[in-house]
């Protein structure tokens, strides 16, 4: 390519493996891609045959491997792009070895004793044998590993034990949606972008145009961004309905609900829906921790009710699990996944248990940050050390985009149910301020109004040293090693226990939940393989070292039985 297209486009092509038009690289000065391009779709055929008649008696053949190569800045403008490719591809090794090939195109001999030395050697051949010694050393690395099981894991997602690839599905030309919230507006936008009607419910009248305005105001900011073209916006608006009444539902092939997540709220929903929906439709509620057996049980039909939970902002989240009830009619299931592939989701299958597979797993690791706390970080530097590993944001700087009142409620249910689970009460402390995050202003961060800039807070700072003092701990400091081990090996290990509930049918749909959902870093490929790759056996050690600190929850880092029968046998999760 660098022959036939010149080094600077061809290296920008070959780094990042963006297509460009091929209207555009012909029109590049001296290219040698295209001999010519056809003026039309109808004249083609025509015209390739009056080209190849034109060069048929050619010889001698013209190669590619004799085209010049080089560029007129040389070393300089080779490590200027090497300087930009390592800000953009930091987590990667192969687009900087990319820049390696392409410069070794350019030049006869190589000096850094990676290829052959002889000065009779062609150029071509010498680039080919560096290139290809390029490939095979990149093969064996973390970073490709991970791509490779990430392919794989998507594709494996929508493989579902007991349910046939063959499996009949219900039809879904219709949605409903109950809620014009933030989460109702963005499921409904999924629908929308499909071209799937969708009739959205309230109770009250300055709801729903509240719902309606913000998602007018998000096509229209992709309009202005060029993103979205003005006659697709007003297609996609065209397909959304609104009402004030549940009989006005009763036509539709599926609703979802998206209201507050609390038990008795889904009751009643669920009756009204058991009341007006259609023989056959689905129904779908979108909790993010309730009990889904309980949820279909409120209805006369619990083999058609079925979790869709998506991921906040719903428009623009790939990840959505999809929660299998105890009676969940298989063509059900296998309706939903392959709705799940129209609307552009990565759909994984969940049992049901309290959080599902990401929240239940999302826990332990939240307790693991706080524990943290207690012990001697600040919120800043875990949130650094789990950024510099990769992660898209540390835990606190999550809870602040959520809304910390979430956890806090999960955790006064947690008090009830399970007396004997241990938390650091900083999380419990800071909600009782009103810090709730982004959206009051102040969280775990100050937050400057209109921005989301996350700015250390001194009171956050001063009030974890007081508790500290009033439950008697001395800090300590600690290292970012132990940061990032013991929070993503909280993950580990509750991803182990969920196989073994059989909550998840195999380790990379948790991979799939966590680099989907959760901001996991890419280059890692999950919690499941990053465990593999470590070495199970490490893993297991490191946990039984964090078992004997005092200020943590011993029985917690007690190795799954799954986890500890593997990595005594030497095995992997993947």
């Amino acid at each position: 390519m660098p022959r036939a297209l010149g080094v600077e486009p061809a290296l920008n092509m070959i780094v990042s493996g963006e297509p460009v038009k091929s209207e555009l690289l012909a029109q590049i000065p001296g290219q040698k891609l295209f001999d010519k391009m056809s003026q039309s779709a109808e004249s083609l055929a025509e015209e390739a045959l009056a080209f190849a008649q034109s060069v048929a008696d050619t010889r001698p053949l013209p190669l590619v491997r004799n085209l010049p190569c080089k560029h007129p800045n040389g070393d300089a403008y080779f490590q200027f792009a090497r300087n930009m490719v390592k800000g953009m591809a930091k987590n990667y090794p192969a687009p900087l070895k990319c820049v390696d090939a392409v410069e070794a195109a350019t030049k006869r001999k190589f000096d850094d004793g990676m290829v052959l030395e002889r000065e009779t050697k062609r150029k071509f051949d010498d680039g080919m044998v560096l290139e290809r010694e390029f490939f095979t050393n990149l093969m064996f690395t973390p970073e490709s590993r991970a791509l490779r099981h990430i392919f794989m894991a998507e594709r494996a997602a929508s493989k579902i034990p007991d349910v046939p690839a063959d499996t009949p599905q219900r039809e879904i030309k219709s949605i409903a949606v109950i809620g014009a919230g933030t989460m109702g507006g963005g499921i409904s936008m999924n629908f929308l972008n499909a071209g799937i009607p969708v009739k959205m419910l309230e109770m009250k009248q300055d709801a729903l145009d509240r719902g309606i305005a913000t998602i007018r105001k998000n096509y229209e900011s992709q309009v202005k961004k060029g993103k979205l073209k003005q006659d697709k916006y007003e297609q996609r608006m065209s397909l959304l309905t609104t009402t004030l009444s549940y009989d006005d539902l009763k036509d539709a092939d599926m609703v979802i609900e998206a209201v507050f997540e609390e038990m008795g709220v889904k009751e009643k929903v669920f009756k009204e829906l058991d009341r007006v929906m259609k023989p056959g439709a689905i129904l779908a509620s979108n909790t993010s921790t309730l009990d889904m057996n309980r949820i279909a049980g409120f209805t006369q039909r619990p083999q058609d009710v079925i979790g869709t939970h998506f991921f906040s902002p719903a428009n623009v989240m790939k990840l959505l699990e999809v929660v299998r009830a105890e009676k969940t009619a298989k063509d059900v299931l296998a309706t939903v996944m392959a709705l799940g592939k129209k609307i552009r989701k990565t759909s994984v299958v969940s049992g049901v248990c309290d959080g599902f597979i990401g929240n239940r797993m999302i826990e332990q690791y939240s307790r693991q940050a706080g524990f943290l706390l207690e012990e001697g970080c600040t919120p800043a530097q875990v949130d650094k050390a789990v950024e510099k590993f990769g992660f898209a944001m540390g835990p606190f700087r999550m809870g602040d985009l959520a809304g910390n009142d979430i956890g806090w409620a999960i955790r006064k249910r947690r008090y009830q149910e399970k007396p004997g689970m241990k938390y650091s009460k900083t999380a419990d402390l800071l909600c009782e301020m009103g810090r709730y995050g982004q959206k009051t202003g102040a969280g775990w961060y100050d937050y400057v109004p209109g921005k989301r800039d996350a700015i250390p807070s001194q009171v956050v700072v001063d009030m974890i040293d007081k508790h500290r003092k009033d439950i008697g701990v001395t800090p300590r400091k600690i290292s970012d090693e132990e940061i990032v081990q013991r929070l993503v090996y909280s993950l580990v290990n509750e991803g182990a226990h969920i196989l073994e509930d059989g909550i998840a049918s195999k380790a990379s749909d948790i991979d799939m939940v966590y680099l989907t959902g959760y901001g996991f870093p890419i280059h890692r490929g999950g919690p499941m393989l990053y465990a593999d790759q470590v070495g199970l056996f490490n893993v297991v050690q490191s946990m039984n070292r964090f078992a004997q600190n005092p200020l943590d929850d011993a029985s917690f880092w007690k190795p799954a039985p799954l986890l500890a029968r593997l990595a005594a046998e030497g095995k992997t999760f993947n």
